[in-house]
């Protein structure tokens, strides 16, 4: 079974179209995603600027990732799975969307980002660098990375809303059928 026919298969879901179809629980859901994302991209955004030393430059890294990770956790965990759940209602069509497809390459990034920081030698030497207001070189890589990945994950996830780049859209070129995963012999062009 093909990607493509599963996303079709999935879409044929009695929950998947009562979810798309529902009058509000489509808009619920998506407002959900919203607010979860501003949280925890707020939150982010807070760490990264530090990390960069552009504000709160007096209050310890340890102490912001002490106060924020919790609501940053809860956040995310909200975030996916309004996301999942915004993918399950509309699958093929997000499958092949474009726009979708680069958010889920951000993501992957950002989640690698956010791991190595963590993970990596930076992070596990905070005790020295935690109070002073210039960061190492690699954390502030890891703000400023964090920074445009998340703004381009969001930029993506606003563009899903747009098909110009869908199968179903005639006036496409090779390249973007390409990039979509669209195979023209199980697309129905109207």
């Amino acid at each position: 079974m093909s990607l493509h026919n599963l996303m079709q298969w999935m879409a044929d879901t009695e929950w998947s179209v009562g979810l798309h179809e529902s009058r509000y629980a489509y808009s619920i859901v998506e407002s959900i995603h919203v607010w979860a994302l501003c949280l925890f991209v707020g939150f982010a955004i807070l760490l990264d600027l530090r990390l960069l030393g552009v504000t709160l430059k007096r209050v310890p890294v340890s102490q912001m990732i002490a106060r924020l990770l919790p609501w940053t956790k809860v956040a995310f965990v909200v975030m996916v799975i309004s996301g999942v759940l915004l993918f399950y209602a509309i699958p093929l069509r997000t499958y092949h969307n474009v726009f979708f497809r680069a958010k889920a390459m951000f993501l992957l990034l950002a989640a690698f980002n956010a791991w190595y920081f963590h993970s990596g030698s930076t992070f596990k030497g905070l005790t020295g660098w935690d109070t002073s207001p210039v960061t190492p070189r690699p954390a502030k890589f890891a703000g400023a990375f964090s920074l445009v990945l998340w703004a381009a994950i969001v930029f993506s996830g606003r563009m899903i809303a747009y098909n110009w780049f869908d199968c179903e859209s005639p006036q496409k070129s090779a390249f973007m059928d390409t990039l979509a995963g669209c195979d023209r012999s199980q697309v129905e062009v109207p």
